[in-house]
């Protein structure tokens, strides 16, 4: 039976890959909100842990909520990329850095 503690161990090393992949690659708005996913999904498989292992169902409906509010994150997100794609011609988060009205 695998144990707590390597369900949380697991979630921990997704949680520290998506925050290196945010802080090493500041360049691609695409990549960071997959880590910002990534980062989600962590978050879930630690409630899911914690909610089977003490038999309580709260953390499983913490997780549709995660899930509802990451995809109408990924899906506003990928539409403001999508305009700014169309105005700038590019995605690189250095070339995004000014605001016009």
């Amino acid at each position: 039976m695998i144990a707590l503690s390597d369900y949380l161990m697991l979630g921990a090393i997704l949680f520290s890959l998506s925050i290196a992949g945010i802080f090493l690659n500041r360049k691609n708005i695409i990549i960071i909100l997959m880590c910002v996913e990534l980062m989600l999904l962590a978050v879930n498989m630690n409630f899911i842990a914690f909610s089977r292992f003490l038999d309580d169902s709260a953390g499983q409906v913490f997780v549709f909520f995660i899930l509802t509010v990451a995809a109408a994150e990924a899906a506003i997100g990928l539409a403001i990329l999508i305009v700014v794609f169309r105005n700038r011609r590019t995605i690189n988060v250095a070339d995004l850095d000014t605001l016009k009205g």
